[in-house]
């Protein structure tokens, strides 16, 4: 099987030349300042009969077949991934962006945004030696990105994994060390919070929801959703109330009928895009909870309805349920 994630020196040259005709040439340099800061580490490289050295290259599996990636990769970007390579400590050369609902804030990123629904050329600007996409990019996308420089699709086995997610994004960025550290540091962290919650909570259950800020309905996330299912329901062992556990679909849309089947003790709700301080997402949320069918719902009859910030609650990656476990620990056992 032929390698893929070869630069092809035609497609760069066309590329560059575009850039530096189109007056990208000082987003490029921008970039330069955003080289990624990895841990020292030695690393065996090749050298060249000009005496050059050159960077050392492994082959690796990831979803599409096989691909040639640097050992040591110093430029990477991890496409709305980027909150692993926080946890590794690599700082990310861009950030991830859409339009539709922004970038990932909480890791307060200091690089340039990709936006993903814009050209290519703007990937090819920030000069990667390691592309590191997931789930929402296809095999055209992917091939594309490969024209530019190594790209690594992660598999969605391990994509449904929080731990093994973390663990190939070291391997691949050559901090596999790091990774368990930063793993016995999170399982610390989750077996102190899981006691916590449990003394705080007992038997009382804790559903997530999400405000559509388009039309105002409503997602519940259920007991196989990554983003909240792995750490809430089965690293914390909170307890779902009986709709979200007989959910078989991870996410999907609460009919407004089934609202009195909620039956949850606490609700963590978050909008879909924005915060709750912008104007229409506060006004959506005071009307829905002063509706008769929501005070129907234990949580609100209680007051037990907790806004959050939605970034880190929309992903499951290391960092955000660092963040998750702090806000949940601040909002029910001050």
């Amino acid at each position: 099987m032929a390698l893929r994630g070869l630069v092809k020196a035609g497609y760069i040259s066309l590329f560059s030349a575009a850039i530096m005709l189109s007056g990208c040439g000082a987003e490029g340099n921008q970039t330069e300042n955003a080289v990624v800061q990895q841990p020292s580490a030695t690393t065996e490289t090749n050298t060249s009969q000009a005496g050059n050295a050159a960077a050392e290259k492994r082959v690796v599996t990831d979803q599409f077949g096989e691909v040639e990636i640097p050992v040591q990769p110093k430029r990477v970007t991890a496409l709305y991934r980027e909150d692993y390579l926080v946890a590794l400590g690599v700082t990310p050369i861009v950030q991830y962006y859409n339009p539709m609902w922004g970038k990932q804030d909480y890791l307060e990123l200091e690089v340039p945004l990709l936006d993903v629904t814009g050209s290519i050329e703007a990937l090819l600007a920030s000069e990667p030696d390691l592309i590191i996409t997931a789930g929402e990019g296809d095999a055209a996308q992917y091939e594309n990105y490969s024209k530019i420089a190594p790209t690594y699709h992660i598999t969605n086995e391990v994509l449904s994994d929080t731990r093994e997610t973390l663990k190939t994004i070291a391997d691949l960025v050559g901090l596999p060390e790091k990774a368990e550290q930063v793993l016995q540091d999170y399982e610390s962290r989750i077996g102190q919070v899981k006691e916590e919650l449990k003394s705080a909570l007992g038997e009382e259950s804790l559903v997530v929801l999400r405000m559509n800020v388009v039309d105002h309905s409503i997602n519940i996330f259920g007991t196989k959703n990554i983003f909240i299912g792995e750490l809430l329901y089965k690293d914390l062992e909170l307890k779902a109330p009986a709709y979200a556990e007989a959910m078989t679909e991870g996410n999907m849309v609460l009919a407004e009928e089934s609202l009195p089947e909620l039956g949850a003790d606490h609700i963590v709700l978050l909008p879909s895009n924005g915060t709750w301080e912008d104007e229409e997402n506060a006004k959506a949320l005071k009307e829905m909870l002063d509706s008769p069918i929501w005070k129907s719902i234990p949580a609100v009859k209680e007051g037990h309805v907790y806004p959050v910030e939605r970034s880190y609650w929309q992903t499951g990656a290391i960092t955000a349920n660092f963040k998750k476990m702090d806000e949940l620990l601040k909002l029910m056992a001050p």
